[in-house]
């Protein structure tokens, strides 16, 4: 047999073996540069997460922040004004706080009141560019009148679903402020007021209960109710007899609780 013919399985396996080990080395690598990049994603999407939790957490700490200064101001209001009157009181908490819905509760000498709120925030992700997300909530102010004679505030923060009520009511209260602003000095009646704020008669959340005139100004109660029921409002609209200009006259719409009794 001829040397170069047995020389050649020899080459061939050992070209064999060298084909075999680029392949293991290239599969090899190739393993390495997937599995690389799937950790890099998963550390990428875990430090995101971990960025946003973080960030809804100091979202949510401004919220109450806030809220506890408003009420702690609110307080302070409301030892200083030495009222006992209901509405008086509860027009000092609407100054400070803008809630569109406060209550009295008689049994627990406390007013309470509620306000939605919304902070926003930046989001981090695993690809470049910053997107945003908001955290909503719905704060609860209860302000109590206890035996050492001084209002004492409470905040709690619940659920932003908890305040949908209440941003109807106020949406509902500054349509019908608007509404009264625009109207002819001489429509300022219960029934013209009732119809221009419900003409079909069929919406049920405003009633107007009683309108009165004096100093110029016309001032209608209202008792304003959620589209689902669940929540009422008496509201203090006054405006000047003027006649309104195509832009309509400022007018103001404040909660009130007596002024809608029968």
């Amino acid at each position: 047999m001829h040397p170069d013919d047995q020389r050649r399985p020899v080459v061939g396996e050992r070209l064999n073996r060298s084909l075999t080990t680029g392949c293991l080395i290239a599969l090899l690598l190739l393993v390495i540069v997937l599995v690389s990049g799937l950790a890099g994603l998963w550390y990428a999407n875990w430090h995101a997460d971990n960025v946003n939790s973080q960030r809804r957490a100091q979202a949510v700490s401004s919220i109450l922040q806030q809220a506890r200064d408003t009420a702690d101001d609110t307080a302070r209001s409301l030892d200083a004004s030495h009222s006992a009157d209901i509405d008086k009181l509860i027009g000092v908490i609407w100054k400070h706080s803008g809630s569109p819905l406060i209550r009295y509760d008689s049994s627990h000498q406390a007013l309470t009141a509620r306000l939605p709120k919304q902070v926003m925030y930046e989001t981090a992700g695993v690809l470049p560019g910053a997107g945003s997300d908001a955290v909503r909530r719905c704060v609860l102010f209860t302000f109590s009148y206890l035996d050492d004679h001084v209002w004492t505030p409470k905040v709690t923060l619940q659920a932003g679903d908890a305040c949908r009520s209440v941003t109807d009511i106020g949406y509902l209260s500054r349509l019908a402020d608007k509404r009264i602003g625009k109207m002819d000095a001489g429509q300022l009646s219960r029934v013209q007021i009732q119809k221009a704020l419900d003409p079909t008669g069929r919406l049920h959340t405003f009633a107007v209960k009683r309108v009165t005139r004096g100093d110029g100004k016309v001032t209608a109660a209202i008792l304003i109710s959620s589209h689902d029921g669940t929540a009422e409002q008496c509201y203090r609209i006054t405006r000047s007899i003027t006649p309104a200009d195509e832009n309509g006259l400022p007018s103001t719409a404040a909660p009130t609780s007596s002024s809608c009794s029968t």
